[in-house]
């Protein structure tokens, strides 16, 4: 080690003569082939730890490109788990200041993960594992970077900055030039952080080490730069750092040299073709894209090559690997060149019908909406074409039309096409679109505000088809104009119905058009379809402003109710709707059990939400499939056409307690006794089975106090019940004009109390003053008089009016209770005894079909319960003679 050292510690120069002597002392190290090949490196722990962590975060930006959320997952965990093993290291060389290239990492993954969350459809296009580990992903990110709040802060307001621009300035400063040797102390540090020994190739060992011939020059820097001989063996450190970028850098550039040739060389080219120069494209900005080239630039464009270069575009339409998207540019552009050239109002129609059609085909599965940038477009081509056929009548479109018959040069022209079929289709879009929105959202509104321009469509098609007058396509628009009216209330027709002076008497309500509408289809119509919804919609439109008998009558007459099973599943969920309304407007009017009758189909199933296609329920033992779900959810109407389902089982419920309690008072010791609502029923049980009832909170419960309250006779409790604020929120203000129907119901309330009374404790009485019954209920004495006269006519009280004294004095016409009990247990004796005699005769006639059977007896089989004579001695000779062949 002396050999080495030698001189190194003294500051005096040495002298000639002790190099000389310490010169040959050198020792010589030959390398093998073997080590000249590997290379091996000390590294710090700084290195390592941060090359772990950068090799991570490349795996990391991989999965992200991919969108694999798994391993992403699995990559962040292992990155945390790197970052604690880097920690000690971090803390002590960066004094605890998180490396930028972490932090950016980290930036780019909340970015990542927050534009995946907020990609609804992306999402639900997942898989279950990669949906499930990005719920988990985000989850941890957000706990994790709470700790790097500051820095995210800080790395956010200036990203442009490299990543090594801070350690950069915080790291020592490099000497200036190789040629300035490093210190002892500096040489005894080095080695610490990085020693390299390394046998370089031929261009590297020509820098550092002497050649014979250059030995004369290496002996006097040698001299002057006063090296000792260890420090003339070993590199400095970072040497083959810099060797190495060195080299990088090299190549780097001769990379860029070999791609400014090939643009040079293709400039040239393309200079030569005569296409033009290159442009150079500022990083960052949207290239616009360019239009499609449709013809030559010497073409003559005419007719002709318009129409040719059409049929070639739609040739392409629906093959395999034609871009949808293009397709809809080509035809824009040839639109384009069609106006510029003025090739006629024809071609115009013809290419804006094929761009309607390329629209529709842009969707590649029917089941899903259309986006609704393409929608916009779709509207505005449909309006163009429809504005301009109207403004020509020259101009004729159909599909009857061939393509020998077409004529698209001089007028009249024949267009091959279908107006009403884009009509129909755009129509059933909009459904579409507005089923996929969130019905509580701002994004169904203005979906919603699309309806506009539907409906102007549809009228503009109308008046279009309405001057070609083919009864088959009138009655298919008139249908379209028909579903966006049936559902909305028109409010001036009640106001005109009412003789109100600020709705002239000329106006045209939607009732009228309706009526007019629905009237041409049952003349012209030659489907039934279209026929039996046109029907359900005007008695629908009918119930909607109170029009009773006009829709009852419309029902009656149709006999839909007969045939409506063998419809189809849209035509049968309209005319569950139908109904629906139906009984409302009847309870309206006061017929209370016209609207039980209506609604009790409805609400028996306990289903109502499925059968008015309002939503579905949740699946129960696997009851539908899968695909049935989807067809399901492909009938379900829009939310914007909903009937309130709790209306409807209110009306329900409280139609059935006027109906069903004063029965149950009637018939209380009938042993026959049959329930009328068997949902009702069940509601009234459930609730008596309950050890504590407490005061009621929902509809339902309301009902079934309001019913315990009549059953006493206690009409003010019961109207209580049915009518407060809670439920006035809920049901009785969503009618029109609610002051009407809560008056209406009070009435019932007070004569259906007023019935029950009667029957509970006619049986106390001997004879009751009218007078006082009519105070007691809040009755007017006329009112009294009729409901009592109509009990007796029907011979549901045993009693008799006596006009003198306004008395109603009962008979004891009325069994006691031990009379009725009597009766109901001879009544039951009676039933067991024939039921009885039942089984005996069908235990004797089941003994002689097996006798028949044991013999091989071959005939008739009869029916031995009978007692034909006839019969009995046929049987009785058969069996003799059987015994005598035997």
């Amino acid at each position: 080690m002396s050999r080495f050292f030698a001189g190194s510690d003294s500051d005096s120069d040495s002298s000639s003569e002790e190099e000389q002597i310490q010169r040959p002392q050198v020792p010589v190290y030959t390398f093998s082939d073997d080590e000249a090949e590997v290379r091996r490196v000390v590294r710090s722990a700084k290195e390592k730890r941060y090359e772990e962590l950068t090799n991570i975060i490349k795996q990391i930006r991989n999965y992200k490109k991919i969108k694999d959320m798994s391993s992403m997952l699995n990559s962040f965990e292992e990155l945390q788990k790197a970052y604690v093993k880097a920690a000690p290291v971090i803390l002590k060389e960066e004094n605890g200041q998180t490396p930028r290239f972490f932090i950016r990492c980290l930036a780019e993954m909340e970015d990542f993960i927050n534009e995946m969350w907020d990609d609804r459809e992306g999402r639900k296009n997942m898989s279950k594992n990669n949906s499930k580990s990005l719920a988990s992903m985000r989850q941890k990110l957000r706990k994790y970077l709470k700790d790097f709040e500051e820095d995210i802060s800080k790395f956010r307001e200036n990203p442009e900055q490299p990543d090594d621009e801070e350690e950069e300035e915080k790291g020592e400063p490099e000497p200036d030039s190789d040629n300035e040797p490093p210190s002892k102390s500096q040489f005894l540090k080095a080695p610490a952080k990085q020693q390299i020994l390394d046998d370089k190739d031929e261009s590297s060992d020509s820098d550092d080490w002497p050649s014979d011939t250059d030995s004369s020059s290496d002996s006097s820097e040698f001299d002057e730069s006063k090296h000792t001989i260890r420090e003339r063996f070993l590199k400095r450190p970072g040497a083959i750092h810099e060797d190495d970028e060195d080299k990088e850098r090299r190549k780097e550039e001769r990379r860029k040299e070999r791609k400014e040739k090939e643009r040079r060389k293709m400039r040239k080219e393309d200079e030569e073709d005569g296409e033009g120069e290159w442009e150079t494209v500022q990083r960052g900005v949207a290239i616009p894209s360019e239009k499609p080239k449709m013809f030559a630039k010497d073409a003559e464009i005419d007719l002709n090559l318009v129409i040719k270069k059409l049929s070639e575009i739609m040739a392409a339409r629906g093959k395999k690997r034609t871009d949808r998207r293009e397709q809809i540019e080509l035809l824009h552009e040839l639109q384009n060149i069609s106006d510029q050239h003025q090739l006629g109002p024809a071609i115009y129609v013809k290419i804006k019908l094929a761009i309607i059609s390329a629209i529709f085909d842009y969707n590649p599965k029917v089941s899903d909406a259309m986006k609704p940038e393409y929608w916009l477009k779709l509207l505005e081509r449909m309006s163009e074409c429809l504005d301009l056929l109207l403004s020509n009548p020259q101009l004729l479109v159909s599909d009857s039309i061939t393509e020998e018959t077409e004529n698209l040069e001089e007028s009249p022209y024949r267009i091959r096409g279908c107006v009403l079929t884009s009509v129909e289709r755009l129509d059933d879009e909009f459904t579409k679109l507005l089923k996929e929105c969130d019905p509580h959202s701002n994004e169904y509104v203005e979906r919603l505000k699309d309806e506009s321009k539907v409906s102007s469509i549809i009228d503009r098609t109308m008046k279009y088809l309405e001057r070609t007058n083919v009864p088959s396509e009138l009655c298919r628009i008139y249908l379209r104009k028909i579903e966006h009216l049936y559902y909305k209330f028109d409010p001036r027709v009640l106001q005109q119905k009412a003789g109100d002076p600020s709705v002239p008497k000329d106006v045209i309500t939607s009732v009228q058009e309706m009526e007019k509408l629905c009237k041409f289809i049952y003349a012209k119509d030659s489907t039934d379809r279209l026929r039996t919804r046109a029907i359900l919609s005007h008695i629908y439109h009918h119930a909607l402003h109170d029009n009773w008998f006009q829709a009852r009558d419309l029902v009656l007459m149709s006999h839909l109710q007969e045939t409506i099973q063998h419809s189809d599943p849209s035509t049968q969920i309209l005319y569950n709707r139908t109904m629906a309304h139906l009984g409302l407007c009847a309870f309206r009017h006061a017929n209370i059990k016209d609207a039980h009758n209506c609604l009790v189909d409805l609400m028996m199933t306990g289903k109502p939400k499925e059968l008015l296609a309002q939503g579905l329920l949740p699946q129960r033992q696997h009851e539908r499939s899968k695909e049935q779900e989807k067809i399901e959810k492909q009938r379900q109407m829009p939310f914007h056409m909903h009937i309130n389902l709790e209306l409807l089982e209110c009306v329900y419920l409280v139609s059935a307690m006027l109906i069903e309690i004063p029965y149950m008072a009637a018939h209380e010791f009938d042993a026959r006794r049959r329930m009328i609502s068997k949902t009702f029923y069940q509601q009234l049980r459930s609730s008596e089975r309950q050890s504590l009832v407490g005061p009621p909170e929902s509809m339902r419960e309301h009902v079934v106090a309001a019913a315990k309250a009549m059953r006493n006779g206690n009409w003010s409790a019961c109207n209580n019940f049915i009518i407060n604020e809670k439920m006035n929120a809920k049901v009785w203000d969503l009618f029109y004009q609610a002051d009407q129907v809560r008056g209406m119901l009070t009435k019932l309330i007070k004569e259906e109390s007023l019935r029950t009374y009667l029957f509970t404790y006619s049986h106390v009485y001997d004879s009751i003053s009218m007078a006082t019954l009519a105070d007691m209920f809040e009755l007017e004495k006329p009112v009294v008089h009729s409901t009592i006269s109509k009990m007796i006519i029907n011979e549901e009280l045993m009693a008799s009016l006596d006009d003198p004294t306004q008395t109603v004095v009962m008979h004891r016409s009325e069994p006691s209770r031990l009379q009725s009990l009597a009766l109901q247990l001879a009544d039951k004796i009676n039933n067991f005894v024939d039921s009885n005699e039942r089984i005996l005769e069908t235990k004797q006639g089941n003994f002689f079909l097996r006798g028949a059977n044991q013999g091989n007896f071959r005939g008739d089989r009869q029916n031995y319960r009978g007692g034909n004579n006839q019969n009995w001695d046929r049987q009785r000779r058969d069996r003799n003679r059987d015994k005598d062949n035997y």
